[in-house]
C-alpha cells in the first residue's frame, strides 16, 4: 500500500498515530517550498493514504525505516 519512501517518511514523523501522523504530516508540508515538488508528492500521497484507512490498519503497519543503500 505505502512505497518505501512514503513508509520513511511516515517513520520520521510517527507520533504513534495515525491522527497525530496526519497531522504532522500536515504540518510539515507547511514549512515545504513550492520548488520542493518531490517531497510535496510524497507528503501528499502519504497523507491520502493516511486519510482513507481506518486506525485498526494504521496499527498493523510496521513502521521502522528501511534505510539501507547498497554499497557502491
Amino acid at each position: 500500500m505505502f512505497t518505501n519512501d512514503e513508509v520513511n517518511l511516515m517513520c520520521i514523523y510517527n507520533t504513534g498515530t495515525r491522527e497525530g501522523l496526519i497531522a504532522e504530516l500536515t504540518q510539515m508540508r507547511g514549512y515545504l517550498g513550492a520548488e520542493e515538488t518531490e517531497l510535496l508528492a510524497l507528503a501528499d500521497s502519504a497523507l491520502g493514504k493516511l486519510r482513507n484507512m481506518k486506525d485498526e490498519e494504521y496499527a498493523a503497519l510496521d513502521l521502522f525505516p528501511d534505510f539501507d543503500v547498497e554499497a557502491e
